[in-house]
């Protein structure tokens, strides 16, 4: 008897389940819940062409010192690149007394190794980026990771930088405008690839020329963007060309091997397929 009652109410259980489902279903098809503000004017990041993407991509160099230059004149005096050793930048080009005069440019807080006292000095190559002491509200994400740590990497860091817009004049594809409980407060910006649409960053490159590149670039907004986001993409994958060569051997390897195994097996297993 116990039996039966407990397969009579788990049938019960199991029906009320599939009927809870099936109502639930029928109800998102017939009277689908209405897309959130965020969902109708947010954008997907924008792909950005680089040279290091793709599985034989490089880094170019010039463009790497380009986006160097951008970080540190425009970004670092909010955003830290603290798992970033000065001594890396050799892989962008610089040479070691180019590397020495960039890190003394910095202020490192570390241990006197002589008497133990902490104290500031100025940076050497083997110090890391000092993590920045914003004086602002809130406090800017670590920059080092951010095309990992952000969908669409370096794509999403371009499409961030270049997407500002007015919100009073904003419309979505749609043609929708922006509703005024969405609008950015004060100490917002609007910007349609940030999640929630606002963000307490401005704008940080607003005008053409306001980096002078070494090497005589035109630097428009579009190429500054592009420039430092290539830089980050460097930041959070230094190991990608040495990555890719790997990656590059090793296929050939197992093709090699694979071609060998196969005349292998046709040579030793020819003549016995008849028997």
């Amino acid at each position: 008897m116990i039996r039966i009652f407990s397969i009579l109410i788990g049938a019960f259980f199991s029906l009320a389940l599939l009927l809870a489902f099936g109502t639930g279903a029928y109800s998102y098809i017939t009277e689908p819940p209405a897309k959130t503000a965020e969902a109708r004017f947010h954008l997907k990041p924008e792909h950005l062409d680089l040279p290091s993407n793709g599985w034989f991509g490089k880094y170019d160099k010039a463009q790497l010192q380009r986006g160097f230059k951008v970080y540190s004149e425009v970004c670092a005096a909010c955003h830290s690149i603290k798992h970033v050793a000065f001594r890396d930048l050799k892989a962008l080009g610089y040479n070691e007394a180019q590397v020495k005069t960039i890190a003394a440019k910095f202020t490192v807080t570390a241990k006197d190794p002589l008497t133990g006292e902490v104290k500031d000095r100025p940076g050497v190559p083997a110090d890391r980026f000092p993590t920045v002491a914003y004086a602002g509200k809130g406090v800017p994400p670590d920059l080092s990771l951010i095309t990992k740590a952000r969908h669409g990497g370096g794509g999403y860091v371009h499409s961030l930088l270049t997407g500002y817009a007015d919100p009073a004049t904003y419309k979505n594809a749609a043609g929708e405008a922006l509703p005024k409980e969405n609008q950015p407060g004060d100490g917002l910006y609007f910007n349609p690839y940030f999640a929630n649409l606002n963000l307490s960053m401005p704008a940080p490159i607003t005008s053409e020329g306001q980096v002078t590149y070494d090497d005589g670039t035109k630097a428009t907004v579009e190429q500054m963007s592009k420039d430092v986001s290539a830089f980050l993409v460097w930041t959070a994958e230094p190991e990608l060309e040495k990555r890719h060569q790997t990656g590059a051997w090793w296929m050939g390897f197992l093709l090699f091997a694979t071609v060998l195994a196969y005349m292998s097996y046709r040579n030793i297993w020819a003549d016995k397929k008849g028997h």
